[in-house]
């Protein structure tokens, strides 16, 4: 499967990748098979003897529906369902659109007939065991005027905005990992650096051209640039909103007033040399707020690990010597090769690996990105994403009440950290070290596969549990 650089950095709405985008992705699939079918395609059949669909209904398994209404699944997929996708949706006209249907009970999708759905008894949470396929699954159902079954799909949401069909899910992959016109293919860390050493190329100049091998190169640097944009507007906002982020466990935005004291700090000689940690978390702090409440936001791998990359461009861009805005793209370029590979030979799925898969892999495509722009060879580059992925090994992902807040907005301010102290390291030293990048992330797999159900994004174990008695 081609991972490109736009696959593992999405432009979205928050609060999560796999429970929010996912589903709303899925659902406007699913209206596309429906046309299909009604247009009498043999790819999407409908139900043999059924009539014209005129109900649909929508069924979330596994940690969609433990989780589903902390992360505002059932919001996301009745928007789908609406027309809505996740790179256009504007989150401010989303509550209008959502009363509306609670009010009407119909859709009105172009090119079907109006489809009866009523989101308070079609939206169903399914508690029993989930899908087989993935921890994330939904099936998604239409119905004819007389009640018979006329098409169903059953899609997985992987993580990172990602959604499979469970044909797609079963079938193998024999795409090559970077495109099939790609000049330097590599599937895991060490065909990157063996190709990089062959060629006498970064890590940056090989994925650049593996992208312009499908894009032109002009529409590459446009969609890196609107990238990093939407990164710090995201950050932007939220270091100047404040007030409580919504879901019920009354969580205080906190970034826009570390950002005041650390500005009146700013002029203070006396000030210590950590304090440069606080403003590398304050950026990441910042995105997952915004993620939580519900705003743009980009996957970075995923919405829960969002802030760990765009905190540490930023970190580069305001806080190091010499910094310059062009390596922008080189940064977004190695940190999707790394993200790519992790997600080809293991998973940035909190449901099917636990927290180590988003903000452990967020990470590590950070320390790399921050390694590149600061100089480091491509073994240095593969060193710093393995020291930052291995100090992440066994996180779980244990949301408080299945919402993005507690202990998710803190835990990207302190993976950011560990990136930019793993780029430091990793620069200290000529690229040699112990442990591959690859037995890493087959590490992680395992760990992901041993780990309990509990402590994968279902909040039935860890802090979700074990919260404050009052």
């Amino acid at each position: 499967m081609f991972l490109s650089v736009f696959d593992i950095f999405k432009l979205g709405v928050g609060p999560s990748s796999s429970h929010t985008m996912g589903p709303m992705s899925a659902a406007g699939r699913f209206l596309d098979a429906l046309r299909a079918a009604t247009a009498g395609s043999s790819t999407h059949a409908p139900e043999p003897g059924a009539q014209a669909p005129a109900r649909v209904e929508c069924r979330l398994h596994g940690s969609l529906a433990f989780t589903g209404k902390g992360h505002a699944t059932d919001r996301a997929v009745a928007l789908g369902l609406l027309g809505q996708s996740p790179a256009s949706l504007d989150p401010d006209a989303a509550d209008a659109l959502l009363a509306e249907l609670q009010t009407g009970k119909t859709l009105r999708p172009q090119g079907l007939p109006p489809l009866s759905f009523d989101p308070s008894a079609d939206l169903i949470f399914d508690y029993g065991p989930p899908l087989p396929g993935h921890a994330n699954g939904l099936a998604l159902r239409a119905f004819d005027t007389h009640g018979a079954l006329f098409l169903e799909e059953i899609y997985y949401s992987i993580g990172g905005g990602f959604i499979l069909t469970a044909d797609e899910l079963a079938a193998p992959d024999d795409a090559p990992m970077q495109g099939p016109n790609a000049p330097h293919p590599f599937a895991s860390a060490a065909e990157m650096l063996t190709m990089g050493a062959k060629h006498g190329l970064s890590i940056a100049e090989m994925k650049r051209a593996n992208e312009i091998a499908a894009v032109p190169s002009r529409d590459l640097d446009a969609g890196l640039d609107e990238i990093w944009s939407v990164m710090k507007s995201c950050m932007d906002r939220a270091l100047r909103v404040e007030g409580i982020l919504p879901g019920g466990l009354n969580v205080r935005r906190r970034a826009a007033a570390i950002r005041a004291s650390l500005e009146r700090e700013g002029g203070r000689n006396d000030a210590p040399p950590h304090v440069i940690n606080d403003w590398i978390s304050l950026y990441a702090m910042a995105v997952n707020e915004e993620n939580a409440a519900g705003g743009r936001v980009v996957t970075a791998p995923t919405n829960g690990a969002a802030g760990v990359v765009p905190a540490v461009l930023r970190y580069y861009l305001d806080h190091v010597p010499g910094a310059r805005a062009e390596k922008i793209r080189d940064f977004l370029l190695v940190a999707a090769a790394i993200g790519g590979v992790i997600k080809a030979n293991a998973s940035i799925s909190g449901a099917e690996v636990g927290c180590q898969g988003e903000v452990g892999s967020a990470s590590a495509m950070a320390a790399a990105g921050l390694c590149a722009v600061l100089g480091g060879g491509n073994a240095q580059v593969e060193n710093a994403a393995e020291i930052a992925l291995e100090h992440h090994l066994g996180m779980t992902c244990d949301p408080a009440a299945g919402l993005v807040q507690v202990p998710c907005i803190e835990r990207n301010g302190l993976g950011a950290v560990k990136a930019v102290t793993a780029a430091s390291l990793a620069l200290r030293g000529d690229g040699a070290h112990f442990m591959p990048l690859d037995n890493c992330i087959e590490a992680m797999r395992q760990t992901g596969v041993d780990m309990s159900e509990k402590y994968k994004e279902t909040s039935q174990g860890g802090l979700a549990v074990n919260l404050p008695a009052c």
